[in-house]
């Protein structure tokens, strides 16, 4: 493995692919081409450390180390069986394999993960007389099967478990938000940490904690004890600490407020539990407040929700929005407001036209981003002052 030019494939959620490359540019990446559900780059080794503990809207994060294109089984299996696997794990550690298989030829990727999981097995006894262990919950080593028609692509996954798994998250609630994606709408919205943000239905608290993290530049990674790439042979444990070291040293203060409203004690109290975890009880604050009997009470103020639809609290859908709207326009005059909906027409419920709409999934829900702008009388006037 060439470690001062590799070639980097960063998986994330569809609609966060230009959140991403921006991130990736600001680490230091190279040659950066945004892809669906995925950004590719160029860097060395120190720099595939850090866009493991920093970055926000990243899933995984993986190294394509062969590239071919096979017609049948047989072919598939003699590629891999002559692939030199002992460059990339020892015959003593395990491994496991994840597969995406797109394909005519090949439609079940169970059934090619197994066919991969001979050859290398083969190719260890046959080189070595052992053969090495699989282990699908905690392997050293994880590599993920790409097929796209004939084209076969084996990566190292450099990351290991999804990094939308952050370590903070105690609790959740029945319908939480990915963290990736919480990051992603943040970053979307333009919460930079200057200023005020609410989240006025909070619910377990991701969107405060991933808000809290941006505002201090806390890296994504903070709280993860392990990495995939820390099995690896050719891992620098000096270059990863080194690394961490310099992005943990640009940490820093947060001076205004980030507040979370709900209902639902709860949920709030969900959300005190992960707070803590993720050690942000000094700058988070969470309330038992009705949105919809709030008022605004921070200056300047952001507002960056994800409304509970009809998941934990029972809700007439077009009363629902219309009261958001209503409160909107009462109680949040010159705030800038977003939040995300699986309800397609949710927009023309809340009676207020969005300035924007962003196409997201929360999970396999597709869903819009509406942002809303409030002014103190009309746009129109607002625009000629």
């Amino acid at each position: 493995m060439d470690t001062e030019n590799l070639q980097i494939q960063i998986k994330t959620l569809f609609g966060l692919e230009n959140v991403l490359a921006e991130e990736i540019k600001k680490l230091g990446g190279r040659n950066v081409v945004v892809k669906n559900r995925a950004v590719n780059c160029e860097g060395d080794l120190g720099f595939l450390y850090k866009i493991n503990f920093s970055a926000r809207t990243a899933l995984k994060i993986l190294i394509p180390v062969l590239t071919f294109k096979a017609w049948d089984e047989n072919r598939f299996y003699d590629k891999l069986f002559n692939f030199p696997w002992d460059e990339y794990m020892d015959v003593n550690q395990s491994f496991a394999i994840d597969a995406t298989v797109y394909s005519e030829r090949f439609k079940h990727s169970q059934f090619m993960s197994l066919k991969m999981k001979d050859a290398i097995v083969d190719y260890f006894k046959f080189k070595h007389r052992k053969r090495p262990d699989v282990d699908t919950q905690n392997p050293d080593v994880k590599f993920h099967l790409h097929i796209d028609r004939e084209l076969v692509t084996i990566s190292l996954d450099s990351s290991g478990d999804p990094l939308f798994k952050r370590g903070y998250r105690r609790e959740q609630g029945e319908a939480p938000i990915n963290e990736v994606l919480a990051s992603g709408m943040l970053q979307m919205a333009g919460w930079d940490g200057k200023g005020n943000f609410l989240d006025p239905m909070c619910g377990s608290g991701t969107l405060l904690i991933e808000a809290a993290m941006i505002a201090m530049d806390l890296p994504a990674q903070i709280f993860r004890k392990r990495f995939a790439f820390q099995n690896w042979k050719n891992y620098d444990e000096e270059l990863f600490q080194k690394i961490k070291e310099v992005r943990i040293n640009r940490v820093k203060e947060f001076s205004g407020k980030i507040v979370g409203y709900d209902i639902d004690s709860a949920m709030l109290n969900a959300a005190r539990i992960n707070i803590e975890a993720a050690e942000m009880e000094d700058v988070i604050e969470v309330k038992k407040k009705n949105f919809f009997e709030s008022e605004k009470d921070m200056f300047p103020l952001l507002m960056v929700f994800n409304p509970p639809y009809d998941e934990r609290i029972a809700i007439n859908d077009e009363d629902f929005y219309r009261k958001v709207g209503d409160t909107f326009k009462r109680n949040y005059p010159n705030t800038l407001a977003w939040f995300i909906s699986s309800d397609l027409d949710a927009a023309k419920k809340v009676g207020l036209r969005p300035s924007r709409k962003i196409k997201l999934f929360n999970g396999k829900l597709e869903c819009r981003f509406l942002q809303f702008e409030m002014y103190e009388g009309t746009k129109k006037v607002h625009k000629l002052q």
